[in-house]
């Protein structure tokens, strides 16, 4: 059985791969999620191919058990639901998910800092001593200035960059590749484009010299080996700023991304304006921002108003 599982469950993630075009990580998720649903199987000595929908209700339990966040639940659910969906297409194998609901979960609210703690964020990188800094106070005004995700900005490449001269201004965009490869141009702002112009003269130059691979000096950001820097070390980047500035328990993965949607439409800018700059799919998906914005008038409207109490 358990070869059998092996088989069926690396015919599933090629599928996803191949004619999904899910992203790696998306993949190691599901990949995750089904090794974790294969324990239990194996666990109780039951049969992937003949499970009943009693089997599901009790694996959901035994995730239920291990204490895990709704969120982690329901991807767990979701990645089986998928799962059996292409057995029952391919294998012609019963599905027991059909009668299977999702938990619902609580909307939470993305966190997003406030502008000055955003600032001292990026300004903590700067190190005069250091010319690697440069490349860090880049890439913290390009996650602000953009609203890209961590992976989307490592993924830049020299000739993503682009700029234009519009009625006398100097207009500048990058391209990047979001989830599912889809891709989407987004403008940049005056700071980091500053940060960049430093970045790529003064340090840039000497990582390059360093790589011993070919085409990888068409990365933006480099390592010290001179190769592409990794999502590990542009993450570990942001969070020795939160070290120095003392905001280590605000700092998500998404932080400059949530700022940046928050700010955004604090400022005023309109959803669907916003949807396109951060790549969502659906409006529904950038609709949560608005809620950090409504809450933002309804404190204020508490605090001001005589008869708000």
């Amino acid at each position: 059985m358990a070869m059998q599982f092996e088989v069926v469950l690396k015919s599933f993630l090629d599928h996803l791969r191949i004619e999904k075009g899910l992203s790696p990580n998306s993949i190691t998720a599901y990949d995750r999620d089904l090794r974790k649903f294969a324990l239990f199987i194996n666990s109780e000595s039951l049969e992937y191919s003949s499970l009943t929908e009693e089997d599901i209700s009790r694996y959901e339990a035994s995730l239920k058990g291990l204490d895990l966040s709704s969120a982690s639940i329901n991807r767990a659910i979701s990645a089986l639901k998928s799962f059996y969906l292409y057995l029952g297409i391919e294998y012609e194998i019963a599905n027991p998910m059909q009668a299977v609901e999702r938990r619902k979960l609580t909307r939470k609210l993305p966190k997003a800092l406030t502008v000055s703690e955003i600032t001292s964020l990026i300004d903590a990188t700067k190190r005069l001593d250091n010319p690697i800094s440069l490349r860090d106070f880049a890439l913290l005004e390009l996650l602000y200035g953009t609203g890209a995700r961590v992976s989307e900005v490592i993924g830049i490449n020299l000739n993503d960059i682009a700029s234009s001269t519009d009625d006398q201004s100097a207009v500048s965009t990058v391209k990047l590749r979001g989830k599912g490869s889809k891709e989407r141009i987004v403008p940049i702002g005056s700071y980091a484009m500053k940060a960049l112009s430093e970045y790529l003269t003064r340090t840039r130059p000497a990582l390059a010299e360093k790589s011993k691979q070919k085409n990888a000096n068409a990365a933006l950001f480099l390592n010290s080996r001179g190769t592409r820097l990794s999502r590990v070390s542009a993450w570990q980047i942001v969070s020795d700023a939160a070290d120095a500035t003392g905001l280590r328990g605000k700092i998500s993965p998404h932080v400059f991304r949530h700022s940046y949607a928050t700010h955004l439409l604090d400022g005023g800018a309109d959803i669907r304006v916003v949807q396109e700059l951060l790549g969502h799919a659906s409006v529904t998906t950038t609709q949560i921002y608005t809620l950090v914005t409504i809450d933002k008038v309804r404190e204020a409207y508490a605090n001001a108003h005589p008869r708000a109490r």
